[in-house]
Parts: structure tokens; sequence; C-alpha cells
């Protein structure tokens, strides 16, 4: 178990994400809920993982699955309690697992309690908590867009005043230029920092600076500014692990959301290797095939361009994104050694690692038809593409690999009806692969998805040369192989992946031969040919290279 008293002890931890209303339903109502979390804790204490991201649990209209939030200081109903919740806390506290929460800063719901005293003058104190642009009925501000589609203004007829929101119009973007508004949001922090939360992942971080009249959503000239206050005010100088979602950032920014010295934030969460198989100014739904040498410059860049200036996160899935291993594995014949592959490529990286609940057991994307789907944007989305004349079957193709609702199905816990998520019907359908890709088979197969994983995080663990080593590129110019070494003083690591269904030569560097095997897909020393999506981390000790 982690020491969580010393600094930076989130560089050696792996954090399992939970989108609570997909993950256990405990009372019966087809929803995922608290309690079913807490009953699901020894299951992840013996996965390994070292502190949960729940997704938002606060009270919420849902117009965008809890990223709406009405009371930050509130459960969602749906959830359960704040008894439940504290339940929860300490019952994954006591087994040395940290809860982080989910803060969205950048907006809040148009049922909170202050836009709602926001909408009533322009003379309320709260109307200032919000962004608000005088206007005509047919003439918004500017021609901003929203991120979920249409104008990014709201026109209020009571105000005569348009309030700006990038998401959803219930979405309201908060006002941080207010220091009232950012004193309200560092005093409910600190209450939950008193309820005994480990940590918060703040979503969208980066735009909550922004500045509409000149078109600036993301890195706001006052951006560091306020997270160096949000820092001071709260958790700066805890334990607590914090996560800024940063879409915008590059390497440079990094560098200052998780500036070794502590100002800000404990990590970056970027999306850079995310959106190489988008085509270049287009939207997510156009879709490219993957460029693997594009991918090894993207995170070897990352790797090289934080090394001791700073920290970045590792992830494949997320709830925003689409299954792993049916967008850069294969999801048929080779999922089981695909989903090993990308395990051991993105967990022998810098950083720390985020598993996606259901990624350890190599969950695959869902086919619904359009009436099933809930995501606000896959919704918004097919009626744009319809009335534009978009055949459906091209709607619907990436809407298979791409809509958001591909992580949002229900975990499969094990082969029974509704894959012992819930007793009742799901608010989500479950895949229909339960019976063959759940955790009790995976439990009972040593060779499973899950049993690679855990083997994953203990290695983490157990050698300093994960959270420590420098990132050396070999291989740069091979279509099929990804290999990497990770040097530090004490341990070397070669990380060797074919990222194809494809056989791939491969000859093993004289300098690591005689090493040692410390995990493999197919159970032997690679060298040679590689097999289809083999994968393999070796270990040299006491011959460092730094």
């Amino acid at each position: 178990m982690l020491d969580k008293t010393k600094p930076g002890w989130w560089k050696s931890a792996v954090i399992y994400q939970i989108y609570p209303k997909s993950f256990q339903d405990s009372n019966g109502d087809g929803i995922g809920d608290l309690p079913g979390i807490t009953s699901r804790l020894d299951y992840l204490q013996q996965l390994g993982i070292d502190a949960i991201w729940l997704s938002p649990i606060f009270a919420s209209p849902q117009i965008d699955n809890g990223y709406d939030i009405s009371d930050y200081q509130a459960i969602d109903p749906m959830f359960g309690t704040m008894h439940d919740m504290e339940v929860l806390l300490r019952e994954a506290n006591a087994r040395g697992i940290s809860i982080l929460l989910d803060l969205v800063l950048n907006h809040s719901s148009d049922q909170h309690r202050w836009f709602l005293e926001a909408k009533k003058s322009r003379e309320n104190p709260y109307h200032d908590y919000y962004i608000w642009r005088d206007g005509t009925p047919d003439t918004p501000p500017n021609e901003m867009c929203s991120v979920f589609g249409g104008t990014a203004w709201e026109w209020v007829p009571e105000l005569g005043q348009y309030y700006f929101h990038q998401f959803a119009p219930q979405q309201p973007d908060l006002n941080w230029d207010n220091p009232a508004v950012r004193e309200e949001i560092y005093r409910m922090i600190r209450w939950w920092m008193e309820k005994g939360v480990g940590g918060f992942r703040l979503d969208v971080i980066d735009q909550i600076a922004k500045e509409p009249d000149f078109g600036i959503t993301v890195n706001g000239p006052h951006l560091h500014e306020y997270l160096r206050e949000l820092n001071a005010q709260t958790f700066g100088g805890t334990p607590l692990v914090t996560v800024g979602e940063a879409w915008g950032a590059d390497v440079e920014k990094a560098k200052l959301f998780s500036n070794p010295d502590g100002s800000e934030l404990s990590m970056i969460f970027q999306f850079k290797h995310m959106v190489l198989d988008q085509q270049p100014g287009k939207e997510k739904w156009d879709m490219i095939p993957l460029d693997l040498l594009q991918l090894k410059e993207v995170l070897e860049h990352w790797q090289e361009g934080l090394y001791g200036c700073g920290w970045n996160s590792l992830f494949w899935n997320n709830h925003d994104l689409p299954r792993i291993v049916s967008r850069w594995g294969d999801d048929g014949f080779w999922r089981i050694r695909s989903a090993k592959m990308l395990a051991t490529l993105l967990h022998g990286m810098q950083g720390t690692p985020y598993i996606y609940q259901g990624e350890e057991i190599g969950m695959t994307n869902i086919h619904l038809e359009i009436g099933q789907y809930r995501d606000i944007e896959t919704l918004n989305m097919y009626r744009e593409r319809k009335a534009k004349g978009v055949p459906e079957k091209e709607i619907m193709a990436s809407i298979y690999a791409r809509g958001r609702d591909n992580a949002r199905t229900p975990m499969q816990w094990d082969a029974s009806e509704h894959a012992g998520f819930t007793t009742a019907t799901p608010w989500m359908p479950v895949n229909s692969n339960y019976p063959s890709i759940n955790v009790a088979e995976s439990l009972e197969d040593p060779d499973s998805v899950l049993q690679f994983y855990r083997t994953l995080i203990r290695l983490r663990k157990e050698y300093t040369v994960f959270a420590e080593g420098k990132f050396h590129l070999l291989f740069r110019d091979d279509p099929r192989l990804f290999v990497y070494e990770r040097l530090s003083t004490t341990e070397n690591l070669l990380v060797i992946c074919n990222f194809s269904a494809e056989p791939a030569p491969f000859q093993l560097p004289e300098d690591w031969r005689g090493a040692d095997l410390l995990i493999s897909n197919v159970n032997r020393f690679p060298e040679n040919m590689l097999q289809p999506y083999e994968a393999a981390i070796l270990l040299q000790k006491n011959k460092g290279a730094l």
C-alpha cells in the first residue's frame, strides 16, 4: 500500500475511473449507485488500484449525465444519500483507496440556485455569477458555437440578455472573473476536504478563464492566476491528488498546470494522443485510420517534454471515449491479446495510469438502435447530420465507433441476467457479449485481461523505474512496432509491443540479451518474429544508464 502522506505518492499510483450510473445497482432501479460502489470495493482492492475517480454524483437534472450540477454539496437521489457517500469514503479509505470527486467548475446547471437567482434581475447579486451580454432575440453577441452544436448564447427574454454556455444551454458558464464566485467554489472544496475525499478531477479546467468577447474559450490570460489562487485557498500543501482535464494543453502549458513546486495541480489530463484518428480540422465523428508513427511521435513528445518538470496522466479510455480495444485493438479474434498489448504500452510509460471501468476485462463498443442512445452529444450529431442528408448507415457507423455511450454501458460482472449489474431493466442496455466478457469469468481465468492488469499494477509499485525512468524510443520508423526503454540509475525497462494483427520481425537489441522477463501476453521471451499483438516488458537490474 502506498504511503499517501508522502509528497508525490500519486506518481506510483494507479487510478480507476467509475461512471456511477453504470457500475453497480444496489436497489433494483436499474441505475448504479453509491452503495453499489461500496459493495465492489473488495474487487477494486484486489485489482490493486490506489484511488477512484468518481464521475459526478452531485445533485443534477442529468441533462449531461451529471456534468450539469445543481448543488455541489448534495448527492443526487439516484445515487443515494450523503450518508451513503460518507460510508463509501470511510470504507474506501479503510482499504487504502482514495476517492477523487469530479468537480465541474467551468459551469453549473441552469437549475442551480445561483442561476435561478441570476435570472431574476440584472441587479440580483448572483447575476454576475454568470456571463451575460446584451442583445436582441435574433442577434447573438457573436458567432461562437457550443461544443454540443448550435450557438453558445442563450436568450433570456425577461432580461433582454444572452448568457454564455460552452456546452448545453442548460449548462451556463460561471464567471470566474467575479471573486465571489471563486470564494463560493473554494468554500465548497474545503467542505469536501473535511469529508475526507482524497482529491479532485477538475473537468475542463482550462476553460474557466474564458473571454467570449474575443472568442477565447481555453487557456485564457488569467487561467494560471486562478489555478494558483484555487490551490492556495484549498488543497495546496496537502497530499490530495488533483487532476486537470485540459483539452487545449500542450507540453509547455502542462508544465504550468503540473509544476513540481505544487503551486497548481498534481497532473494534467490531456488528449493529444487521442485525436490522431480524427481528420484535422473536422469533428471527432470524421475518422481516419490511426498512424502508429504519429502516435509514437506524440507520446514521445509528452514523455520527454514533461520529464523532471511536470506530470502526465496515462489513459486510453474514459467516459467520453469509445472502448480502446474496439478503437485501436481488435475486439474480435485478438480481443484478449490486443487489450493486453494496449495495457502494456500505456502502463510502461511515465505518468499516472488510469483504468476506466471495464477496461480491465476488455469490454468492447456496443451497437444499438438510435432510440436506445442516451448521450446528448450523440443525439445532437444524429439530428444535425440527418438534416444535412447524411446517409443513416454512415451516421450510425460513426456512432458505433465514436459515441460516448460506448463507454457508458453497464459494467459486466457475471453471466447472469443484465450481467450482474442490476435485477431490474438497466438504464442503458448491457452489451450482448457479457456472457463471455465479465469479471467472474476473468477471475477464474489465469490468462485473462483482468489478471494481466493486476500484474501490471503490482509491477508499477514493485519497481521505481516505472515512475522515475527516462523514456527512450526505439524502432522509430517501424510501422508495426512500438518499442521503448525506461532508464534509471538502478533499473531499466524495455517495453515491446507489436501494434498490429500481423507477425512483425523483431531483433532484440544486443544490450538487452540476458534481461529478465517481467510480463508477456504470450508467455514467452520476445525474439525474432513477434506474434500478432504480442507485448512484453523486460527488466535489467543494477545497469542504470543515467
